[in-house]
C-alpha cells in the first residue's frame, strides 16, 4: 500500500506541475498569449470592403457617384439641347403657324413661329441646368449629413463640381437666350 500511496503522491505532484504549466501559459502578459490574443490592426482589402458594405458606405458612394455623373449629363443637355426641348420647340412652331394669319406681317410671323419656339428651347435648357445644379449641390453636401468621419472620394467631388459648373453655364446661357440677349431674333425689314 505504501507503493500505491507513493504512486498517488507522485501523480498528484505531476498533476500540480501540469496545472502550474497551464496557468503560466494562460497568464496575461505571457509570450504565448500575446501572440494569440493580440488583434491584427491591419485589415486586408476584402475585409475593408465587407465592413464598408455592412455599414452602407459602398451604397452611398455608388449613389453619390451616380448623382455626380447625372449632374454632368444634365449640365451637358442644358448646353447642347435634348429631344424634349426639340419636340417642345417644334410643337411651339406648329402652334405659332396655326395661330398666325396668312396675311400677318413679317415681324408677327417671326415672333409667333420662331420666337416662341426659341424661348421654349431656352426654358427647357434652363430647367435641365437647374436640375443639374440641384443634383450637383446635393452630391457635394451629402457627406455633411452622413456618418462622422466619412470621407467622400475625390473623383465624386470633381465630377459633382463639373456638373455644378455646367449647370451654372447652362442656366446663364438659357437666361441669355430667353431674353434675346444672345442670338436674338432678327428684326423684320
Amino acid at each position: 500500500m505504501d507503493e500505491t500511496g507513493a504512486e498517488r503522491g507522485t501523480e498528484a505532484k505531476n498533476d500540480e506541475e501540469k496545472v502550474d504549466v497551464v496557468k503560466a501559459t494562460d497568464a496575461p502578459g505571457s509570450a504565448d498569449t500575446d501572440e494569440v490574443t493580440e488583434p491584427d490592426e491591419t485589415l486586408d482589402e476584402e475585409e475593408e470592403a465587407a465592413a464598408a458594405e455592412a455599414t452602407g458606405e459602398h451604397s452611398s458612394a455608388v449613389g453619390e457617384g451616380a448623382g455626380a455623373v447625372v449632374s454632368v449629363a444634365l449640365g451637358l443637355v442644358s448646353l447642347t439641347g435634348g429631344w424634349i426641348g426639340t419636340v417642345a420647340a417644334a410643337r411651339e412652331t406648329l402652334v405659332g403657324q396655326l395661330q398666325t394669319a396668312s396675311n400677318a406681317g413679317v415681324a408677327t410671323q417671326i415672333k409667333e413661329v420662331y420666337g416662341d419656339a426659341w424661348q421654349v428651347t431656352a426654358l427647357w435648357a434652363g430647367m435641365f441646368a437647374v436640375i443639374a445644379l440641384i443634383v450637383g449641390v446635393v452630391v457635394l453636401a451629402r457627406p455633411a449629413f452622413g456618418g462622422p468621419g466619412r470621407i467622400q472620394p475625390v473623383w465624386i467631388k470633381s465630377v459633382a463640381w463639373g456638373g455644378v459648373a455646367l449647370g451654372v453655364i447652362g442656366l446663364l446661357l438659357a437666361v441669355l437666350k430667353y431674353t434675346d440677349a444672345l442670338l436674338g431674333l432678327p428684326s423684320a425689314p
